[in-house]
């Protein structure tokens, strides 16, 4: 099944929010083996709305919208949908109405009007309890496709699409398996790699395809099968992977099911039975924030100390102040120091520390804009990398995220 994707809302156009749904809903379909096609992002407008629909009706099986279903008057979603149905009558639903309440005396809020029209959906929707919000989602089905209208709050999306939608996907239809297998590589460059594995790759069966990943540093090469059985898919791609891995095992860090790098160390410090502090200075909390947004993190995760000046590196993390004056703030030896304070503070196996200049000036130290090192510290020893991330200032702080992460992983598959 092809799947198409549709997201509602001027505040994704101008920039003002990042559209995070698309990504998580074309990660949840190709799980159950609905392939997306096409993701769009259109304004708040009945015409461009109407025009979405019948586009993507011309093309997909499914077809997902999320945004728009407010209850103020710039949200027309819902009565331009039903207009594309040529559905004029709106069912309210008791039910829907009991939600709001209960949600709403929580936080002493009054229910009006304006609330209840919320409880109401066009007669030729099903509808699709949303136990997170005031919007319940919708679905329609007419002329062989599925369109599926949800909120687009993310903590609501997703609670609908786990509860109420991929499930009636699933009941509904005979959908495909697919399977991924991702093999994350360090070292070297997408071409090299490609030179090197090019007669396995001409020999890989139809139903498996190979996408190179390429990202700093590294590249992840993740094999996909499509096909009616699983156990026979899981064999076939084994099976190339083993095959894969004797052509890259000098360069080859893991083999992984898809998941994120932070919940790949999660996994690792997990059945390791470790534990993982960090020491943030350029990044501000941006590798604790990682951390932290996979659930279960509290595990393995201990906590940071996010040290911005001189002042509080000495402080908080014993950060000696000859090292400071003598190499500066952005040095090896206080990325040590650093990683190994935060290590003894909260006595766990691994600890992350990051200092750098992130630019656009280099606050009075003697390393230039870009520059950053990294320490790793576990039971044996501490690692202190350094690199130089160029400019501007986003890419530096994001790069040493990456990186952090990336040396933190190897190093746990080592020790």
């Amino acid at each position: 099944m092809k799947a198409e994707i549709i997201t509602i809302g001027d505040e994704i156009l101008i920039g003002q929010i990042v559209d995070t749904n698309s990504q998580w809903i074309g990660s949840a379909l190709n799980k159950i083996g609905i392939s997306v096609h096409q993701i769009s992002s259109i304004q708040d407008d009945e015409a461009h709305i109407l025009s979405a629909l019948q586009e993507a009706e011309s093309r997909a099986d499914v077809v997902i919208i999320t945004g728009g279903l407010g209850p103020t008057k710039d949200d027309i979603t819902k009565k331009t949908i039903a207009k594309y149905f040529r559905d004029e009558t709106f069912v309210e639903y008791p039910e829907v109405i009991d939600t709001i309440k209960k949600l709403f005396k929580k936080v002493n809020h009054p229910f009006n009007e304006v609330q209840q029209y919320q409880a109401q959906i066009p007669s030729k929707a099903t509808l699709l309890m949303n136990n997170y919000g005031t919007a319940p989602g919708m679905w329609f089905y007419e002329n062989d496709t599925v369109f599926v209208s949800l909120p687009g709050v993310p903590y609501e999306m997703k609670g609908l699409m786990q509860e109420a939608v991929l499930p009636r996907l699933q009941k509904n239809f005979k959908l495909p398996v697919i399977v991924h297998k991702t093999i994350m590589t360090y070292g070297i460059g997408e071409s090299v790699i490609a030179e090197r594995i090019s007669e396995w790759e001409e020999n890989l069966p139809t139903y498996i395809k190979l996408a190179y990943l390429p990202s700093f540093g590294k590249v992840r090469l993740r094999l996909s099968a499509k096909g009616d059985d699983k156990q026979v898919l899981e064999a076939a791609v084994s099976d190339r992977i083993k095959a894969l891995l004797a052509l890259l095992s000098d360069i080859t860090v893991s083999v992984e099911e898809g998941d994120s790098i932070e919940k790949i160390i999660g996994k690792l410090l997990v059945s390791k039975k470790q534990t993982l502090s960090t020491a943030e200075s350029l990044t501000g909390g941006k590798i604790a924030a990682t951390l932290v947004a996979e659930a279960g993190s509290s595990a393995y995760y201990k906590g940071s100390f996010v040290t911005y000046t001189a002042e509080t590196k000495q402080a908080l993390l014993g950060v000696s102040e000859l090292a400071i004056q003598t190499d500066s703030t952005v040095s090896e030896t206080v990325a040590k120091q650093m990683a190994i304070g935060a290590k003894n503070k909260l006595n766990t196996n691994f600890a992350v520390a990051v200092t750098g200049n992130a630019g656009p000036t280099t606050d009075k130290n003697d390393k230039k804009v870009g520059v950053v090192y990294i320490a790793i510290a576990c039971d044996k020893e501490v690692e202190v990398h350094e690199f130089n991330f160029g400019q501007p200032r986003e890419k530096v702080i994001n790069r040493t995220v990456t990186k952090a992460l990336e040396l933190l992983q190897n190093k746990i598959i080592k020790n």
